[in-house]
């Protein structure tokens, strides 16, 4: 039970793929207009990092390591990432064509967004050291993968949220836009920063 609590903490908060680690920031500001963009791209980002580490982890630690060819892995990641990837493109030009719509350019993004070759390589190396090397295993890195997305999707909802609560005020020709979605941004991550004081 401390492991799984030790998890979410770490994936949601205290290392908080955005705020904290500032991974995948072109979503985040580019996808942040809308709530209902920002909870599409959160939930395929999601997808994306568990369905990778589902697939990378066991690759990794199986045929990898034995093959002793490690110093692969970053290849064979984004190949892995950039087919997954392209099939939910697919999936979800079908599904829904409004959500295909607005997430435009950033959906083929994912395949390059660090936050997902982020969370394959972290239960690699630094989760394996918060719940110790030989524990670690594929439930342990799917579910930090799980979490790490889910605390992505909180912080895109957060600021999509702010961004369009700021939308209906009449801002300056100086900070309107880019400008306050930066500060928006800043104020996000300094409250961010409370969480990484938690004892894990």
């Amino acid at each position: 039970m401390g492991t799984f609590i030790a998890i979410v903490l770490s994936a949601v908060l205290t290392n908080n793929f955005i705020t904290v680690k500032t991974y995948g920031i072109c979503p985040f500001l580019g996808v942040s207009k809308k709530t209902s963009s920002a909870v599409g791209m959160g939930i395929a980002v999601t997808l994306v990092m568990v369905l990778a580490t589902l697939v990378t982890y066991p690759i990794y630690t199986y045929a990898m390591i034995p093959l002793h060819i490690e110093f692969l892995e970053i290849i064979f990641f984004i190949f892995i990432i950039a087919s997954l990837v392209q099939m939910l493109e697919k999936i979800i030009q079908k599904v829904s064509p409004s959500l295909y719509g607005a997430m435009g350019i950033y959906l083929p993004l994912i395949t390059t967004n660090c936050a997902v070759l982020g969370v394959t390589e972290l239960v690699l190396g630094d989760m394996s050291s918060v719940i110790g090397a030989a524990s670690m295993n594929v439930g342990w890195a799917v579910l930090y993968a799980l979490f790490s997305g889910l605390g992505f999707t909180l912080v895109m909802v957060i600021m999509s949220g702010m961004r369009e609560k700021l939308n209906c005020y009449k801002l300056p020709k100086a900070v309107s836009g880019f400008p306050v979605a930066m500060v928006t941004a800043s104020f996000i991550c300094m409250a961010f920063m409370v969480f990484t004081y938690i004892v894990i």
